[in-house]
């Protein structure tokens, strides 16, 4: 008899409750690697945030997973929860707009496809907005638009940095120009977060695309990206039709566009937290002295009289990242 038919045999004499039991044991302590279909450890794999480590691909994680990575324990705080999406064009397509909203709230817990907050990042304080592909593929809708739109005021209005980690099919059809409303607005606020000398760092992974591409995943003073990471506004059969030429297999890589200047470096997960600390270190200098004060918890930051060595001494740190 061979090995495989003993396991066989034995897999079928075992009573149904004892291997209901061992199913129930097993589920949820391995994760298959979906590149390289290594098993690991589930609690080892959170550990190394996601990432394995056999062959280094980041598995996609949610938001509720990215603020545990990125933000100080006990210091999240989020804002502006309890704005909700609405259904302003009666839309249907298999089904009701009002119902897909519904269903994907009970599945992921959210109103919508971002969370934003405040936090201390490294006991640096900063606002942060995620947002959750798990939500209808991220795409933004007016309430994507509205909540990060608020989080960049509000960080213009209390002198913080603004991160935000992209994950977008982009625009969300169902909400039609009032979803596409949301790439101008999203802009002009910071437009209005430049102006007052504040740093902006938005973070691309897989797969960052449409309409977010096109407005403030483009807009940061240094744009991040985590490796392999799909980066794009259309897709490639569109592209290719429009162009009439074959394009690269690699086109729409973090790697390509590292490559071709679209992004300022890629920084794996597990030194994303350190490499943001690092750049918001370097641009939030000492405060100012004499006489500098506090509003409320603020504390108004001297910026440096060289920008220019500023982006030098934030591009080596980049590099050695990478």
């Amino acid at each position: 008899m061979s090995l495989f038919d003993w396991f066989a045999n034995r897999q079928k004499s075992e009573p149904v409750t004892q291997k209901r039991q061992e199913r129930e044991i097993a589920d949820g302590l391995w994760s298959k690697c979906e590149a390289c279909g290594v098993l690991a450890y589930t609690k080892d794999l959170q550990a190394n945030q996601m990432v394995c480590s056999e062959c280094n691909h980041h598995l996609r994680v949610d938001s509720d997973e990215r603020i545990r990575q990125l933000i100080d324990a006990k210091t999240w705080k989020p804002l502006n929860e309890e704005i909700s999406p609405i259904d302003p064009l009666s839309f249907k397509d298999r089904k009701a707009y009002k119902d897909r909203l519904s269903d994907y709230q009970q599945k992921t817990g959210l109103t919508d496809a971002v969370q934003t907050g405040t936090g201390l990042l490294d006991g640096l304080p900063v606002a942060l907005g995620v947002m959750d592909f798990r939500f209808m593929g991220g795409s933004m809708g007016s309430v994507v638009g509205e909540k990060l739109c608020r989080l960049i005021e509000y960080g213009t209005q209390e002198g913080l940095p603004v991160v935000i980690i992209c994950a977008s099919g982009g625009a969300r059809m169902q909400e039609g120009m009032l979803s596409l409303m949301q790439m101008a607005k999203i802009s002009g606020a910071l437009e209005h977060h430049r102006r007052e000398k504040l740093l902006y760092i938005p973070v691309l992974t897989h797969p960052t695309t449409g309409g977010v591409t096109a407005s403030f995943a483009m807009l940061g003073d240094f744009i991040l990206a985590e490796p392999k990471a799909t980066i794009g506004f259309a897709g490639r059969r569109v592209i290719e039709q429009t162009l009439r030429e074959k394009l690269p297999d690699d086109f729409q890589s973090a790697e390509y566009l590292l490559k071709y200047g679209f992004v300022d470096a890629i920084v794996p997960r597990t030194q994303l937290k350190a490499t943001l600390a690092q750049l918001i270190s370097l641009h939030q200098l000492s405060p100012i002295a004499p006489g500098h004060h506090h509003n409320g918890d603020r504390v108004h930051y001297q910026h440096h009289n060289e920008p220019k060595k500023i982006h030098r001494d934030a591009m080596q740190v980049l590099e050695e990242t990478d």
